[in-house]
C-alpha cells in the first residue's frame, strides 16, 4: 500500500542548495495532489522551501536575494517534473527579466511555499509567475514576474522550441492570470 501519489510514480531529484524535489517518473498528475515535497495542478506548481541560516540578513530576515533564488529554485522544479530527460538534456533557460515585490519579510524560523505558474510566450521568451508564501498562514510575502527565454544547452545559444514544450510552459494572454 501507498501513503501518497508520490509514492506511485515520483522519483527523488535535488535541486542546487540539496534541497529534495520529487520528480515524474512517468506520468505527471493533472489535478492537485499532495506530498512531501511538492504540489502540482493543471495551473500551478508548489515548491516546498525551508528557511537555512545563511539566509538571514543583518536585520534578522530573509535577505531580498534569496526570494529570487526560491523563484528560481521553483520554476526549475517546475521544468523538471515537466519535462522530458531528454528535453531536460536538450533545452536549459536563463532569465531575461526578474520583477519582484516585496510584501512581508520571512523570518528564521518560517516555512516557505513558493508556488509558480506559467504565463504567455512569444517567439523567444517564456512568462512566470510565481508567489512566496509563509507556509503557517498562507500569507504573500513576495510576488515575482520572469521572462525566461529557453537555450540550447550545448551551445547557450537561443531557441525556439517545440509545440509540446510551448503548449507545457506558457498559455494564451487571456490565461495569463498576473498575481
Amino acid at each position: 500500500m501507498t501513503n501518497s501519489i508520490y509514492d506511485m510514480h515520483y522519483e527523488k531529484t535535488y535541486l542546487h542548495d540539496k534541497s529534495e524535489i520529487f520528480r515524474c517518473a512517468g506520468r505527471c498528475c493533472k489535478t492537485r495532489s499532495s506530498g512531501p515535497n511538492t504540489a502540482m495542478s493543471a495551473d500551478r506548481f508548489e515548491l516546498p522551501i525551508a528557511v537555512l541560516p545563511e539566509d538571514i540578513d543583518v536585520h534578522g530576515h530573509v535577505n531580498n536575494v534569496v526570494y529570487l533564488r526560491w523563484v528560481q529554485d521553483a520554476a526549475v522544479a517546475h521544468w523538471r517534473v515537466l519535462a522530458t530527460q531528454e528535453q531536460q538534456a536538450a533545452i536549459s533557460w536563463v532569465v531575461v527579466r526578474h520583477e519582484i515585490d516585496y510584501k512581508r519579510p520571512a523570518q528564521p524560523k518560517d516555512s516557505i511555499i513558493a508556488i509558480t505558474w506559467v504565463g504567455a510566450a512569444t517567439a523567444g521568451t517564456f512568462e512566470r509567475f510565481t508567489e512566496i508564501l509563509r507556509a503557517a498562514d498562507r500569507k504573500v510575502l513576495a510576488r515575482a514576474r520572469t521572462v525566461w527565454c529557453p537555450i540550447d544547452a550545448a551551445t547557450g545559444k537561443p531557441v525556439r522550441v517545440g509545440q509540446d514544450i510551448r503548449e507545457r510552459f506558457s498559455v494564451s494572454e487571456e490565461g495569463a492570470i498576473p498575481s
